[in-house]
């Protein structure tokens, strides 16, 4: 079943979509964060059979909750230039208090998925919010540390010269993809292209205060991000997790979860959650 829901992000309305199981209880919640340019709606695309993030999950017996992040949705208005990384990683962690509060989710355990600029604001939220130990992973795609592109081309993000990027090769996108996907675009906020030329240095400062597990995926066309072996091989150095992978997504462009391959990219990303919770219960028992 999904819904639409208007959480508070501390002042402002933050807008989004809730998958959940149907006729039972979920045992674990995704909080998924779009890219710049988008909007909740990109992790329920539905132009091929299986590819909507929301209705997979939530068959699996997980529960997604897709957020507008601010600047998007029903905060645009009250937020046109959007919000610096580390007030989004303040408003998405009043937004899951609110949400603990109302669907009685107090004890919550929590994984985070990010896309692209929804990646940045995925790693800073583990960085520099309180969990509680409720945490149990983050998986970013679209998301690196040192970018493929100039700082000019960095500062068009969002702009149509640059479509390409996003994209990749036309043929790994199915049929009516690029009409579906029009339902999901929005204008981008001043604030993120700051914060987007600010990452290669806001990154290692804040790398070492990230203690989950994380998985990075970078997609085989992705453009926007240098990911091969040498350009990637000191990325699990810098985070001070015990469980850091990097890996690759086969027949996919930037915007993986709106490609063929999106299916596969979600199944995978579920699978490395299914590890964390499973990790966490061995160490639990081990512990006690």
């Amino acid at each position: 079943m999904i819904t639409r829901v208007v959480l508070d992000g501390g002042g402002f309305p933050l807008s989004g979509m809730l998958a959940t199981p149907e006729g039972r209880r979920w045992h674990s919640l995704i909080v998924a964060l779009h890219g710049s340019g988008m909007r909740a709606g990109y992790f329920d695309c539905r132009s091929r059979s299986g590819q909507s993030l929301l209705e997979l999950a939530a068959e699996l017996g997980w529960a997604v909750l897709a957020l507008d992040r601010p600047g998007y949705g029903d905060s645009a208005e009250q937020l046109p230039e959007g919000q610096h990384l580390p007030d989004q990683a303040v408003a998405l962690r009043t937004a899951l208090g609110d949400f603990a509060e109302r669907y009685s989710a107090q004890e919550e355990r929590i994984f985070l998925l990010g896309h692209s600029f929804g990646g940045k604001l995925a790693l800073t939220a583990a960085a520099e919010c309180a969990w509680e130990g409720r945490l149990f992973g983050v998986a970013v795609s679209g998301c690196g540390h040192r970018y493929a592109v100039s700082p000019e081309e960095l500062a068009t993000i969002g702009g149509n010269e640059n479509w390409w990027m996003n994209w990749g090769k036309l043929r790994l996108y199915p049929p009516g993809a690029f009409r579906l996907s029009e339902a999901v675009v929005a204008p981008v906020p001043s604030r993120e292209v700051e914060e987007a030329l600010a990452w290669q240095e806001r990154f290692p400062r804040l790398a070492p205060a990230i203690r989950t597990s994380v998985r990075f995926t970078f997609a085989e066309h992705e453009r926007w991000w240098l990911h091969e072996e040498r350009a990637v091989r000191d990325l699990p150095e810098m985070l001070s997790s015990a469980h850091v992978t990097v890996d690759r997504q086969p027949h996919a462009g930037h915007n993986i979860s709106l490609g063929c391959a999106a299916r596969s990219y979600h199944l995978r990303v579920l699978s490395f959650f299914e590890e964390c919770l499973l990790e966490r219960e061995m160490v639990g028992e081990v512990s006690a």
